[in-house]
């Protein structure tokens, strides 16, 4: 008995009180958690290898949707015009014509002319604009239209001076002028 309590006695004063004697009881209660869970879990099967792969790629999109991708090869949808209203195209010359102003106009005739062909944001944005700030003088080639979706389309201008986009939306009023934006050469 006094060999069974000094080996006790030599565990616990020495032993488990340096830092090799904690290290070997945590290594020894590791592996006999990982033996235990081993043994109740049950034989693994040998061509399963390393890991539990899935037989198929995962997908988190349905593959019959389509593609989901910026670019598409799909043609946007031409814009939708009501009969007897101003198509896009009308819609844009007139509000270039407009836009440009003729010598001698004055701001309330030049704001008059826009806010037809205008949405109401736009009008807003517009208000403290004058003729004069325009930074071309005349049309110089057909217009270039960018079908975006039904309701909305953009329309680039080739003008003296640079360029010309307006970008275009439908309303009860037909087809708007919503953004006006100047491209220098």
């Amino acid at each position: 008995m006094t060999g069974m309590r000094r080996a006790l006695e030599f565990l616990f004063t020495r032993a488990l009180r340096s830092r090799l004697g904690v290290a070997l009881v945590i290594a020894v209660l590791v592996f006999g958690v990982l033996g235990a869970a081993r043994l109740m879990s049950g034989p693994l099967d040998p061509a399963d290898g390393l890991s539990s792969r899935p037989n198929q790629p995962i997908t988190t999109v349905d593959p019959t949707t389509g593609d989901d991708g910026v670019l598409s090869d799909e043609a946007p949808p031409s814009p939708v015009t009501s009969p007897g209203a101003r198509t896009p195209e009308q819609t844009a010359d007139r509000f270039t014509k407009a836009w440009l102003g003729r010598p001698g106009m004055t701001t309330e005739e030049w704001q008059t002319g826009l806010r037809p062909l205008s949405t109401p944001a736009l009008t807003e944005k517009l208000a403290g604009a004058e003729p004069e700030t325009v930074p071309a003088e005349q049309v110089t080639g057909p217009p270039t239209m960018r079908e975006r979706t039904e309701t909305f389309v953009e329309l680039l201008l080739p003008l003296d001076n640079g360029r010309l986009r307006l970008e275009l939306v439908t309303s009860d009023k037909g087809w708007m002028v919503d953004v006006v934006d100047w491209e220098r050469p």
